[in-house]
């Protein structure tokens, strides 16, 4: 009895020290996502806007080529990942059913060494994102069209 107890207790030792670092693996992705990609409230969304987002999220060390922020509530974009705001989109790819306000700065003047120059354009976009653990960890880029 004690033996069973002891296996069991190993057993789901083993479990949980395996699962917690991939639950944290994942909230860090879907936290990385955030920094990256979300920004609920702009000012602007305009050059100066994606200049100074870009420096604040250490997106120009280097200079990034093109980054998209997404607008609006979080909740709408999480819900990409299921069946509430989302559709699948092949592999783990999933896109919205409503369309989100979004930046993309892209980069302008070619050289990745700061001092990052770049260009916004604003619009409203059905978005694609990679979703784990249903949570969005990375945005595809691809359908971004100016």
């Amino acid at each position: 009895m004690v033996m069973r107890l002891g296996l069991f207790l190993l057993v789901f030792m083993l479990g949980l020290g395996l699962t917690l670092p991939t639950l944290a693996q994942d909230n860090f992705r879907y936290r990385d996502f955030l920094a990256k990609h979300y920004d609920g409230t702009p000012e602007g969304r305009n050059d100066r806007y994606c200049e100074s987002t870009m420096r604040r999220r250490h997106l120009t060390s280097p200079c990034k080529d093109t980054n998209t922020f997404i607008h609006g509530n979080r909740h709408h974009i999480n819900a990409i990942c299921g069946d509430e705001n989302g559709n699948p989109y092949g592999g783990n790819l999933r896109i919205s059913t409503s369309p989100f306000q979004v930046t993309t700065c892209k980069l302008h003047g070619g050289s990745p060494r700061p001092p990052c120059r770049y260009r916004a354009t604003r619009g409203s976009r059905n978005i694609v994102v990679g979703c784990e653990n249903g949570l969005p960890v990375h945005l595809d880029e691809s359908i971004f069209r100016p």
